[in-house]
Protein backbone atom coordinates (compact mmCIF):
# COMPACT_ATOMS: atom_id res chain seq x y z
CA UNK A 1 0.00 0.00 0.00
CA UNK A 2 1.78 3.37 -0.90
CA UNK A 3 1.90 5.89 1.71
CA UNK A 4 0.13 9.42 1.59
CA UNK A 5 2.11 12.74 1.10
CA UNK A 6 0.83 15.57 3.33
CA UNK A 7 -0.24 17.54 0.35
CA UNK A 8 -2.55 14.19 -0.30
CA UNK A 9 -4.07 13.94 3.05
CA UNK A 10 -4.84 17.82 3.21
CA UNK A 11 -6.57 17.71 -0.48
CA UNK A 12 -8.86 14.90 1.18
CA UNK A 13 -9.71 16.85 4.41
CA UNK A 14 -10.48 19.91 2.54
CA UNK A 15 -12.55 18.09 -0.07
CA UNK A 16 -14.84 16.81 2.53
CA UNK A 17 -15.82 19.95 3.44
CA UNK A 18 -15.69 22.10 0.14
CA UNK A 19 -17.19 21.24 -2.74
CA UNK A 20 -15.21 19.90 -6.04
CA UNK A 21 -13.99 23.08 -7.80
CA UNK A 22 -11.46 23.34 -11.08
CA UNK A 23 -9.48 26.12 -9.50
CA UNK A 24 -8.58 23.74 -6.10
CA UNK A 25 -7.58 20.70 -8.61
CA UNK A 26 -5.19 23.70 -10.17
CA UNK A 27 -3.85 24.08 -6.70
CA UNK A 28 -3.72 20.15 -5.68
CA UNK A 29 -1.78 19.28 -8.61
CA UNK A 30 0.53 22.51 -8.43
CA UNK A 31 1.36 21.33 -4.58
CA UNK A 32 1.75 17.68 -5.58
CA UNK A 33 4.28 18.40 -8.39
CA UNK A 34 5.98 20.92 -5.85
CA UNK A 35 6.01 17.97 -2.80
CA UNK A 36 7.44 15.43 -5.66
CA UNK A 37 10.40 17.72 -6.76
CA UNK A 38 11.20 17.90 -3.18
CA UNK A 39 10.53 14.30 -1.92
CA UNK A 40 12.79 13.36 -4.90
CA UNK A 41 15.42 15.76 -4.05
CA UNK A 42 16.13 14.90 -0.63
CA UNK A 43 15.86 10.79 -1.70
CA UNK A 44 18.66 12.10 -4.29
CA UNK A 45 20.84 14.56 -1.92
CA UNK A 46 20.58 12.28 1.27
CA UNK A 47 23.87 10.56 2.45
CA UNK A 48 22.31 7.25 2.58
CA UNK A 49 22.16 7.24 -1.16
CA UNK A 50 25.57 9.28 -1.98
CA UNK A 51 25.88 6.66 -4.78
CA UNK A 52 22.22 6.86 -6.20
CA UNK A 53 21.23 8.58 -9.76
CA UNK A 54 17.69 10.92 -10.06
CA UNK A 55 16.85 8.04 -12.03
CA UNK A 56 16.95 6.20 -8.11
CA UNK A 57 15.11 9.00 -6.64
CA UNK A 58 12.21 9.09 -8.94
CA UNK A 59 11.67 5.63 -9.27
CA UNK A 60 11.80 5.55 -5.31
CA UNK A 61 9.24 8.13 -5.19
CA UNK A 62 6.86 6.46 -7.38
CA UNK A 63 6.99 3.43 -5.94
CA UNK A 64 6.21 4.77 -2.30
CA UNK A 65 3.72 7.67 -3.51
CA UNK A 66 2.51 6.84 -6.43
CA UNK A 67 0.37 3.61 -5.87
CA UNK A 68 0.62 2.62 -9.34
CA UNK A 69 -0.33 5.75 -10.95
CA UNK A 70 2.24 7.06 -13.22
CA UNK A 71 3.70 11.09 -12.54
Amino acid sequence: MAQQTAVEWLEQKIRYYISNDDLLDDIFEQAKSMEKEQIINAFDDGDFMSCGSEKDAINYYNETYSNGKKN
